[in-house]
């Protein structure tokens, strides 16, 4: 008779995968402990997450921030921790017999990391140091780990001596892996920028914003305080993580097409002289009727000054601004410019320094257009160009170059499908006509005839304006509209467009019933 074929040790489903899983948490806590020490936007989790956002297309994006808003960031790196853990998880499975299969989909996913680390603009070159370490600890602890266990599976008679190697070795890798994940972090987080800004002290402007007056909301009736806190300020970020840059390691450079090339530091800034202007923000997603809209009481220096200390050349129509992060954005000249629109560079907001997830040590504040081509938060390189030569972030995905913000106008109150007691209902609300101002806002109830709005007091045409109105409601079904008309009497169109590529249009209206 023939000899049996000699049949390979296996491993059990559970245990391969634990392997996989292992081996992916190890790989991960050794790149972001690396990254602690080189950038924490080099740790390739990030790496990925952040390249995932650059190339994801547009409609994506859009989708993500309007079902998502502010959390969409936190979903994607729920979604990422999912889909490794799928990957890690058939890595394992793939090797339940030898590790070759699982070494190369581990040592694959570890090269898109690498790719990812490398693509970022915001890292030197000891930034390939955490791709690097991800690599190599993933494969070695899934290789260490599969021969123990493949050495168990193989015995003839398992002791319970290798069954506890097996086990101690699991735990030791598994505790390993949180403590240099949670060293990496701390490493990240190893930037006192919270010492820096309290050491910046208290902003008081030269030249102040003007008090905000009684009635310059109408909050009772259910609008937004006129000033919005710091806290919360809506934000729109492109990278997973907020940069820490301290106010003493922060420079602006300014150059291009200059006459001369200069460089500010901070204390450059905090010694001139400061101004205060209230300034509505407005992202360019915001749909009709969407909250992606604050104002603040903003403190710096007018942005015309530093431009005009570089000397602007003829034919520079664009600042191309950068973040530290990497991030671009293009604002037309002739808005920073205007010495009535106020472009600022600002350090300070509602009377502190800037919250580090609000631009921290710098940013800047342009009235007028949204967010996408003006607000860089920051920043620390200023370019003078020409549109016709470079383009910020968001242009090749399909966004305007140059973005006015479009008069709107919102209903607060009543909300969506709210009841509301039939007979004299308040409607209220906010409208925006940057850099003009609100004129005139309108109502009407079941498409009747407009009724003109009560205006909140103005306080700048570069910040929103509550309005309210009352109407009279029978029992039944309702539904309320809203249009304004801007200084120059130019009414907002009625007609619905989506956010891309230059902001939403349309009449924001609110259905409601009455009993």
């Amino acid at each position: 008779m023939e000899p049996e074929p000699e049949v390979s040790p296996r491993l059990s489903a559970p245990v391969a995968v634990l392997i996989g899983v292992l081996a992916v948490a190890a790989a991960l806590a050794a790149g972001h402990v690396v990254a602690g020490l080189v950038g924490p936007s080099a740790s390739p989790f990030l790496g990925v997450g952040n390249t995932a956002i650059d190339l994801a297309p547009t409609p994506v994006k859009d989708w993500a921030i309007a079902t998502f808003g502010t959390n969409d960031k936190l979903v994607l790196m729920l979604g990422m921790a999912v889909v490794l853990l799928l990957l890690a998880g058939l890595a394992g499975l793939l090797s339940r017999r030898r590790s070759w299969p699982g070494v190369t989909l581990a040592a694959a996913v570890g090269v898109l990391g690498f790719l990812a680390v490398l693509a970022r603009p915001d890292l030197g070159q000891l930034g390939i140091l955490a791709p690097a370490a991800s690599l190599i600890t993933g494969v070695l602890v899934l290789r260490w780990l599969h021969g123990l266990a493949l050495a168990r599976a193989g015995a003839d008679t398992p002791t319970d001596d290798s069954r506890r190697v097996f086990l101690r070795t699991s735990a030791g890798v598994a505790v390993g892996a949180g403590v240099l994940g949670g060293g990496g972090q701390l490493l990240a987080v190893r930037v006192d920028v919270e010492g820096s800004r309290a050491a910046v002290g208290p902003l008081t402007a030269a030249d102040p914003a003007p008090p905000v007056p009684q009635g310059a909301d109408f909050a009772p009736n259910g609008t937004p305080r006129f000033l919005t806190s710091n806290r919360d300020f809506y934000r729109i970020d492109t990278a997973l993580t907020v940069p820490r840059l301290r106010a003493e390691d922060w420079r602006l450079r300014i150059h291009g097409l200059v006459d001369r090339e200069v460089s500010f530091d901070f204390s450059d800034i905090r010694n001139r002289r400061l101004v205060e202007r209230p300034v509505t923000l407005t992202c360019v997603s915001n749909e009709v009727g969407g909250d992606l809209i604050s104002n603040a009481n903003w403190i710096g220096v007018p942005l015309r000054e530093l431009l005009m200390a570089a000397g602007v050349k003829p034919g520079a129509d664009q600042l191309m601004s950068t973040s530290v992060d990497g991030f671009t954005a293009g604002t037309p000249v002739d808005a920073l410019l205007d010495p009535d629109r106020g472009a600022l560079l600002a350090i300070g907001m509602n009377g502190e320094p800037l919250p580090v997830e609000h631009g921290f040590p710098a940013r800047m504040v342009v009235p007028g257009l949204y967010g996408y081509v003006s607000a860089t938060k920051w920043v620390t390189d200023m370019e003078l160009t020409r549109f016709d030569r470079k383009e910020g972030y968001w242009i090749p995905r399909g966004w305007a170059q140059k973005a006015p913000i479009k008069t709107q106008s919102r209903i607060d109150s009543p909300r969506r499908d709210a009841a509301v007691p039939a007979g004299r209902l308040v409607v209220a609300g906010v409208a925006w006509a940057q850099p003009v101002g609100v004129g005139r806002v309108e109502v009407r109830l079941d498409e009747g005839q407009w009724q003109q709005a009560e205006l909140a007091t103005e306080v700048s045409p570069h910040s929103w304006r509550m309005w309210r109105a009352t109407v009279e409601v029978s029992r039944g079904e309702h539904r309320v509209e809203v249009r304004a008309t801007d200084r120059t009497g130019r009414t907002q169109t009625e007609q619905f467009a989506p956010p891309a590529p230059d902001g939403a249009t349309g009449w924001h209206s609110v259905p409601f019933s009455a009993s």
